[in-house]
């Protein structure tokens, strides 16, 4: 058994809409405030040494809801673009996307091409966002690709037509919130990764509360079925 350090973290942002309406604020307000918790997090994983960080921003099951949050979170993502290329950029972090990205205007697709290529050379760590992700779909059309694969195909063989291609398996999941359900995020990685559900919704989550997930997982043993 063994208590390794945290190489990849995963975490599923949850919490923004109730987080506003406690608060009695409309639903945007709420994604804005989880664009600030996003960047102090990103900011104090990659202090602790975390060299790559997944993060669950809009879910294929995201697109039903109103158009009018939608389009809201559309633009907040397209704004908030353009800063974390420049906070990746002082951090020295690549930026990564798995997900159905062309289903997103070509204005936000153009936006998370250009931010993946400014950052390609970084080496200190990578951030991935998971946009219109569903984990079940991501092995479809993984298993797509795999059908045109000649020879034996072996697990590892299948992990390369995922869109995690290249990435380790997260060791800890991270769910904010209080709701205690991976709801289709990363099913194929997530075999053995520890997982910690928290109650502080995504708005209020920062350094503080990972630092003492972190020290929880410290504590944690792992075996890997062996």
């Amino acid at each position: 058994m063994s208590r390794p350090g945290i190489e990849h973290l995963a975490i599923i942002l949850d919490g923004n809409r109730r987080w506003a309406r406690r608060r009695g604020l409309p639903t945007s307000r709420g994604h804005q405030a989880g664009v600030l918790a996003l960047e102090r997090t990103v900011k104090a994983c990659f202090k602790q040494g975390i060299k790559y960080l997944t993060v669950y921003v809009f879910s294929t099951e995201n697109w039903g809801r109103t158009r009018q949050e939608v389009g809201a979170l559309m633009k907040i993502m397209e704004r908030a673009l353009d800063k974390y290329v420049d906070l990746l950029d002082r951090e020295q972090v690549r930026l990564k996307v798995i997900g159905r990205v062309k289903d997103f205007p070509k204005t936000l697709q153009s936006r998370l091409d250009r931010a993946v290529h400014k950052l390609r050379h970084h080496g200190r760590g990578l951030l991935t966002l998971a946009l219109s992700y569903g984990g079940r779909d991501e092995i479809v059309r993984a298993a797509e690709k795999a059908a045109r694969h000649r020879g034996k195909l072996s697990e590892e063989a299948f992990a390369k037509f995922l869109d995690t291609a290249g990435l380790p398996d997260p060791d800890l999941i991270i769910r904010t919130g209080g709701r205690m359900r991976l709801s289709n995020f990363l099913p194929w990685q997530s075999t053995y990764s520890e997982l910690l559900f928290t109650k502080t919704l995504w708005p209020d989550f920062g350094p503080r509360q990972l630092k003492a997930i972190l020290k929880s997982y410290s504590l944690r043993q792992r075996n890997f079925g062996k």
